[in-house]
């Protein structure tokens, strides 16, 4: 019988997507979160593309049940998995990973600040016209679209600021690992 090999790389990556994701659990300023970090994390290390998108999609997903049920909770009609636009959401974040494929090949801190730069306004983009097409407030004319886009900038250096800030963390402590802990590192051939 042959023993099979547990790819730590994999295990330590996939924790520190899951601990990112329900960081936003922890109480912090509007849209100061880690939702780009994390994808771009996750395309910038996990050896295969489907996992790199799969794993923090999963993740988030997963907190956001957890936080849609308890802190939003009085916004729902009972048990809840999705959100209403959860979508617009769900597509930046994979943008924002398949953006990490392109943009982090090396993984240099100049490349990871012009990522998260992208990432942010990305996420800005996509998921406030997702706001502009899905809710009521705004007029369906390019005047609304203005309008929407203007109301969001206020959160937008929140955005920008988490993202940042959890690509460092993210970055910043797998890269420490890796240097603490040699068998993290990804063996090529």
């Amino acid at each position: 019988m042959k023993k099979q090999k547990i790819d730590i790389r994999f295990g330590v990556l996939s924790l520190l997507v899951l601990f990112a994701a329900f960081s936003r659990l922890i109480p912090h300023p509007p849209n100061f979160a880690p939702i780009a970090a994390m994808a771009l994390f996750s395309s910038a290390y996990f050896s295969k593309k489907h996992i790199a998108l799969i794993i923090p999609v999963l993740s988030m997903w997963l907190s956001d049940i957890v936080i849609n049920n308890t802190i939003y909770a009085q916004y729902f009609n009972g048990f809840t998995f999705f959100y209403p636009g959860f979508y617009w959401t769900y597509l930046a974040f994979i943008i924002i990973g398949e953006l990490g494929f392109f943009l982090l090949k090396p993984i240099k801190p100049q490349n990871i600040l012009v990522a998260s730069l992208s990432a942010s306004l990305l996420f800005f983009l996509i998921s406030n016209f997702g706001v502009w097409t899905s809710e009521t407030m705004y007029t369906k004319d390019f005047s609304g679209l203005l309008t929407c886009y203007t109301v969001a900038i206020p959160f937008f250096k929140n955005s920008l600021m988490g993202d940042l800030v959890y690509c460092g963390i993210l970055f910043g402590s797998f890269e420490f690992a890796q240097y603490k802990i040699p068998t993290l590192k990804l063996k090529t051939i």
